[in-house]
């Protein structure tokens, strides 16, 4: 079970202004309405990439979402492996044309699982 206290599985943070905050926007996942899942929408820089680093523990950094289903088991097994701790644990996808809800559901199935809160960052788009 979870360390998350009732909050949501899993935080997306997205670069304010992308295409993948755009969607999420006109879209948000169903399990945004279960509040399962939160989307933060963070400051960008001038190439469009997240300003803020991440606050927590890197634990996994993909190329693209699409590496998420690829790498589905080494996912779950980073989470579940990460111990005990404060820091959220932080997945990072360096870049993203769109983050589709099959992706969201892999993170998130493995998020549920995680002794901590998980974070997933979308750094800029692709």
């Amino acid at each position: 079970m979870s360390a998350r206290a009732g909050g949501p599985a899993l935080i997306v943070q997205v670069p304010r202004g992308g295409a993948v905050a755009g969607a999420l926007a006109q879209q948000p996942p169903a399990a945004v309405a279960a509040g399962e899942l939160v989307v933060e929408v963070m400051p960008s820089d001038s190439a469009g990439a997240l300003e803020a680093p991440a606050r927590g523990e890197m634990v996994l950094s993909v190329p693209s979402p699409e590496s998420l289903t690829r790498e589905r088991e080494e996912l779950a097994r980073v989470l579940r492996l990460a111990g005990t701790g404060v820091e959220p644990l932080v997945i990072a996808v360096e870049a993203a044309e769109q983050l589709r809800d099959e992706q969201l559901a892999v993170v998130l199935e493995a998020a549920r699982r995680a002794p901590r809160p998980v974070i997933l960052r979308i750094i800029r788009d692709a």
